[in-house]
């Protein structure tokens, strides 16, 4: 059985800070650019604009890919330029990155530990789905069908991160009422003490995410002066929408495929569910380029202090190590999307045809033993 120590990582680890700048400079410039020229073309036809705006998602994806190695601390060597370089990211994504690369690094500490971490679509076991009514299971099947993507991912960037702002200090506000009433003396430092938030889990976290809606919120005001309320909305609903839907649907891939280690607890390894649990999703150059080289997930999951740029390499130089891996093509995509239940006895993914298969068969097995 393979062991860490067997891959070669550490020299795949160090941070280069010229090439991170090289790589800030060439997302975030051009995608500027893209939103005056669509701006300048928009005027002369709308049908110039869908090239552009495709162009705009891809960049809007290398944002993304950027921010979240900013997340782990390994596109630069500073952990306070990843810090400042990941909050503007965040905010060109309209997403706090703090509070997100947190709770990415959850999922990191427990990659294929499915008893604990169920994804981005908070997957349910083959028992939990069992206990489902049949309008239920049509409802959490539709809720994750691929077309969901759409909708979700601009809630996902769009909505949520106001939204959480919202509820929570709305929150807070009943609790200081609630504290008030009881006693009316009780200061500030008492009121904060016991006040456990719901939609942050630490004071940083809450001020990235009020800095990150007073800047998201105050381009959304100054861009929309600019380029005309209509134009502005109507391509970064867009553009936000399919980068979403996009990025969304590349970390879903790779982690949920046939064959995906998907253990219980007990007897959980982290070095299977980065070898198993994570796929190698074989991308042409250009959208490797775009994705910034995420899709070698496997090696990225060995290791997440390994920036983008030295991902290949390190790939390169493992592959010997890496038989058990799965290699997946954009062909293979749509078939992942099958595999939303977590079944425990088993210890892996299953489709919802296959479960009902499992019932069909165990029901007859009842009726032959009655």
């Amino acid at each position: 059985m393979i062991k860490k120590s067997d891959f070669v990582l550490n020299s795949y680890m160090k941070s280069n800070d010229l090439r991170a700048t090289y790589q800030i400079l060439n997302t975030v410039i051009p995608y500027g650019f893209l939103w005056f020229f669509a701006w300048k073309m928009a005027a002369i036809s709308i049908w110039f604009l869908p090239p552009i705006i495709l162009l705009m998602v891809a960049f809007s994806i290398r944002c993304f890919s950027l921010m979240h190695d900013c997340g782990h601390y390994s596109l630069f060597s500073s952990k306070k330029v990843n810090r400042i370089v990941g909050f503007f990211l965040g905010v060109i994504n309209a997403i706090p990155q703090y509070p997100w690369s947190r709770g990415h690094a959850y999922h990191h500490k427990n990659n294929g530990n499915w008893e604990v971490y169920r994804g981005p679509s908070a997957l349910i076991s083959t028992e939990e789905f069992a206990k489902l009514s049949p309008l239920h299971r049509v409802i959490y099947q539709l809720l994750r069908h691929p077309f969901m993507l759409f909708p979700g991912g601009f809630f996902y960037l769009v909505i949520k991160p106001r939204l959480a702002l919202i509820l929570g200090t709305v929150d807070f506000i009943k609790h200081l009422l609630t504290c008030l009433k009881q006693d009316f003396g009780m200061g500030l430092s008492g009121i904060f003490a016991t006040y456990k938030p719901k939609y942050w889990y630490t004071t940083a976290e809450f001020w990235d995410l009020l800095f990150n809606n007073i800047c998201v919120v105050g381009s959304w005001v100054l861009l929309s002066r600019l380029f005309g309320l209509g134009f502005f909305w109507s391509v970064y609903s867009i553009v936000m929408t399919c980068s979403a839907a996009i990025f969304i649907c590349i970390f879903f891939v790779q982690h949920n495929f046939e064959g995906s280690y998907a253990h219980k607890t007990e007897g959980w390894n982290y070095l299977l569910g980065a070898v198993e649990g994570s796929s190698y999703l074989k991308l042409p150059a250009i959208l490797n380029w775009f994705s910034a080289d995420i899709a070698y997930h496997n090696i990225h999951h060995l290791s997440e202090r390994i920036p983008n740029y030295n991902l290949r390499a390190c790939h390169n130089a493992n592959a010997h190590l890496l038989s058990n891996v799965k290699v997946l093509t954009i062909r293979d995509i749509p078939d992942c999307f099958q595999f939303i239940l977590w079944d425990a006895a088993s210890d892996s993914l299953q489709s919802i045809e296959s479960f009902k298969r499992s019932e069909i068969q165990a029901s007859q097995v009842v009726d032959l033993k009655v």
